[in-house]
């Protein structure tokens, strides 16, 4: 299995330099490059490239979700260089804070007190073309999904939106399993497929299945999508 090539965007020198020695330390991850502030880090994500960028909503010159958007613009107009993925880290768990990473096209999304485990485990989910969402952060979007939307929100926040009537006569039509409710569960705690199938006693290959089978009945695109979903219809609590 090749390595997990990262960059960290982080202001913070201690941070920076804990997340850095910690990560190094973790088979399968290398930390290519660090900046600490977002014009230094968009500069090093042209430059290195790397599968994930861990970048802190936080950032003193320009926040990490305007780096997140501008950069994911620039990625738009160059198909031709692979993508990198975004995985903002913040401590800012507002409503408004939350639903900017989401519109700016951020990948995955971790609070800041996540353990050095699940942070990898964030790496390798948002690595293999998944999201990884913090449940803290879930909720947060469930609670703001409740209330009216307020008239600038951009258009890109469809993907949170609420479950449509159709998604709804779908799921009385194709009911999930008890199986794929427990798999659901764990997709909104922000598992992988391989920690599921650890707690589940399945095979990778049975949750990949589960997982397809799931994102189908809610017709959602990705994981992130299926576990607001899930979350707003009530199916996970």
């Amino acid at each position: 299995m090749s390595e997990i090539r990262v960059a960290l965007i982080e202001d913070h020198d201690l941070t920076r330099v804990g997340m850095r020695t910690a990560l190094q330390q973790k088979e399968g991850v290398k930390v290519v490059g660090e900046a600490a502030n977002a014009t230094e880090g968009l500069k090093l994500l042209q430059a290195s490239k790397p599968d994930v960028a861990i970048v802190d909503i936080g950032l003193p010159d320009m926040d990490g979700v305007e780096l997140t958007r501008r950069f994911k613009a620039a990625r738009l107009e160059d198909e031709e260089t692979p993508e990198t993925k975004v995985l903002i880290l913040t401590l800012n768990d507002s409503e408004e804070a939350v639903l900017a990473a989401f519109a700016a096209g951020a990948d995955s999304y971790c609070m800041k007190d996540v353990s050095l485990d699940k942070l990898v485990e964030a790496l390798q989910v948002t690595n293999e073309g998944n999201s990884w969402i913090d449940p803290a952060i879930a909720r947060i979007v469930l609670k703001q999904s409740k209330q009216p939307l307020p008239e600038n929100i951009e258009m890109k926040t469809v993907a949170i939106d609420a479950v449509a009537p159709e998604y709804s006569q779908i799921l009385e039509t194709y009911p999930l399993t008890e199986r794929e409710l427990e798999v659901l569960e764990l997709i909104v705690a922000g598992c992988s497929n391989a920690a599921i199938a650890e707690r589940l006693y399945i095979t990778v290959g049975t949750v990949k299945t589960h997982v397809r089978n799931i994102l189908n009945k809610l017709c959602a695109d990705d994981r992130t999508q299926a576990a607001v979903r899930a979350l707003r219809s009530g199916l996970v609590g």
